[in-house]
């Protein structure tokens, strides 16, 4: 991977500079892996502007936005000095990996994000939680529907792997500083170092629904 930084977890924690570094941060992985929860806990912590890809994606009552809106919301975003963005979108990637200082990648196991695909979801059906721009998901198309995201979460978890390994080894972006996360406790020490407590301590608080 020449030209591209790339650490384990236990030395970015233990990094003194990662705070310094994580001026833009873009957060990926497959669908239903808690993506958008880590950018906020990011935001938080780093106090860092949160933009979620998916609301500049959708309009309301799951229309897609036109692409070329897209990348123009998208870039407006990605010209800040200072994020954090959740969001796989392969349309905007150049646009929002280019300006981006560190891509935080949670390549987690099937079966965290088949249980997070689920619980989520059910979560959602249940109270009717209003996501971006109005949507809400129904039992229909949640459940019983080809659209469904637990089944996109299904079938498209190893061929979202395996892309993200092949751009991140071929060091399509080799400015980027590359944090790959293989466990909820790693996302969750992390979170914690940043934000000035211990992993321990950070364990005894209740945690937020995977996003």
């Amino acid at each position: 991977m020449p030209g591209l930084e790339r650490q384990d977890t236990d030395a970015v924690i233990a990094g003194s500079d990662t705070r310094r570094a994580m001026k833009r941060v873009v957060v990926v992985g497959t669908s239903c892996s808690g993506k958008t929860t880590l950018a906020r806990q990011f935001s938080r912590v780093l106090d860092l502007p949160h933009v979620e890809l998916d609301a500049i994606h959708w309009e309301s009552e799951w229309q897609e936005r036109p692409v070329d809106e897209v990348r123009r919301m998208a870039g407006e975003a990605a010209a800040g000095e200072r994020w954090v963005m959740d969001g796989n979108y392969r349309s905007v990637r150049d646009i929002v990996w280019g300006r981006a200082t560190t891509v935080v990648w949670l390549n987690y196991p099937f079966r965290v994000v088949l249980w997070r695909a689920l619980s989520r979801t059910t979560r959602r059906v249940v109270t009717q939680e209003e996501l971006f721009s109005g949507n809400r998901e129904s039992f229909r198309k949640s459940f019983l529907s080809r659209d469904s995201i637990i089944l996109w979460a299904i079938t498209s978890h190893r061929r979202v792997r395996q892309e993200y390994r092949r751009i991140l080894d071929d060091g399509e972006f080799p400015h980027l500083r590359v944090i790959e996360l293989r466990r909820p406790a790693e996302a969750e020490a992390l979170v914690a170092a940043l934000g000035g407590v211990s992993a321990k301590d950070s364990a005894k608080s209740p945690k937020p629904g995977p996003s």
